[in-house]
């Protein structure tokens, strides 16, 4: 079974809605289970559970079939968010662009000039789908490090 999953901010803002929805798109797509992660840092933590998490995402992009309300306590968001992806096995990873430039950062403290498209599709084996605020989206399902629009699913693999 395919899994898609996709870390949020609580609540979710009107960028997380635009990724939240393009998520919950590419799972109904491709028949797979959507996981929607928060992570709640110990340092800030808001006590958010998934009843919560559940009830602030429906309330904002309203009820997602075949999902998962997940919310992983941790230090960094991106080193959490990074073990969520592990443990789970993903197969896709919906993130903000936003999410996208703070991965970068964390990255480019490890690596010299880091694609993080790239590192994460080498490290994790995934496809990575960026979403900015406007819903627009690219992937990096061509495996080459280049982000390149999301392909129309409609089209056979």
């Amino acid at each position: 079974m395919t899994l898609v999953v996709v870390p949020v901010r609580f609540p979710p803002s009107s960028h997380s809605a635009a990724t939240l929805r393009e998520a919950a798109r590419v799972a109904e797509e491709r028949g797979a289970d959507l996981t929607v992660l928060h992570v709640d840092l110990y340092q800030r933590s808001g006590g958010v559970s998934r009843s919560d998490l559940k009830r602030a995402v429906e309330e904002r992009i309203g009820r997602i079939d075949r999902a998962r309300y997940v919310v992983r306590r941790g230090f960094l968001v991106e080193e959490t968010i990074l073990e969520e992806v592990v443990a789970e096995g993903a197969d896709i990873v919906v993130i903000g662009s936003k999410q996208a430039g703070r991965w970068r950062r964390m990255v480019q403290k490890l690596l010299s000039d880091p694609d993080i498209d790239s590192f994460l599709r080498g490290e994790l084996d995934c496809t990575v789908v960026t979403v900015d605020a406007d819903g627009e989206t690219t992937t990096d399902e061509a495996g080459n490090g280049d982000a390149v629009p999301l392909p129309d699913e409609t089209d056979d693999d």
